[in-house]
């Protein structure tokens, strides 16, 4: 039985639909300004139900606000998902039949690597294995921009990572295409493209980068948490969103 949505909600609701994705900041922002502006009683600490009663009215449309984590600085997001269609089916409304193949094919580079991306350079040579209509070297990198722009990919230097709305959209569709290939952190139990592996060969789990920082967080000695072998990464900080870290 859905619970009552109220016009603080549907207002909420309109936002993540005209943003697709927004961080938990944002979200508590949001969820204080809907509450203020429609003098409905806001509490800090129930944003997750909150979204809740939103989820629950969502639910016959078959769409979702759904909460999912950044693998680059480990901050957790909101995303609006459509449960009806995978997500490259829907994209095919803005992208060409050769535009999502590289897509499905920069997505196969950065799951089947060890460090979650891929370099514009693999990315550029995949355009010229299409099996659809041949890119050209412009095209290929406008297509990339665009990527990165409709926040499906995220860029750094020239290396490509699946962005966090992407992760958060697509893991029932990735979890389905890349049964074998795909790793999950052993803290938080989601799919993990940047992570660190444990170098026993016995064991060799997966930890996403900031569920490393926060684990090993304070420990003298870090040691895996499955097999107690000495973990030799690099640890690297907590990364704290920017309103947090000023208090």
């Amino acid at each position: 039985m859905s619970r009552q949505m109220g016009d603080s909600h549907r207002r909420f609701l309109q936002t993540m639909m005209a943003n697709g994705i927004v961080d938990e900041q944002g979200a508590r922002t949001l969820y204080q300004y809907c509450c203020e502006t429609h003098n409905t009683q806001h509490a800090p600490d129930k944003l997750d139900d909150f979204i809740d009663a939103i989820n629950s009215n969502l639910q016959p449309m078959f769409m979702q606000i759904r909460k999912g984590m950044s693998e680059d600085n480990g901050h957790q997001f909101y995303a609006l998902v459509n449960m009806t269609e995978t997500v490259v089916t829907r994209m095919s409304s803005d992208y060409a039949d050769n535009e999502l193949e590289l897509f499905r094919k920069t997505m196969d580079l950065i799951v089947v690597s060890e460090n979650g991306t891929a370099s514009s350079t693999d990315v550029l040579n995949s355009a010229d294995t299409l099996t659809t209509k041949k890119l050209k070297k412009s095209e290929t990198e406008h297509l990339l921009n665009r990527l990165v722009h409709d926040k499906w990919l995220c860029e750094n230097r020239g290396e490509y990572t699946l962005s966090t709305r992407c992760i958060i959209e697509m893991e029932p569709y990735i979890r389905a295409m890349y049964q074998e290939q795909i790793k999950v952190c052993h803290i938080c139990h989601n799919i993990a493209f940047q992570c660190q592996i444990c170098e026993n060969s016995t064991c060799g789990i997966k930890i996403h980068n900031p569920c490393v920082a926060r684990y090993f967080k304070g420990r003298a000695e870090p040691r895996c948490p499955a097999c107690e072998d000495f973990w030799p990464h690099e640890i690297p900080e907590v990364r704290r969103p920017q309103s947090q870290s000023r208090r």
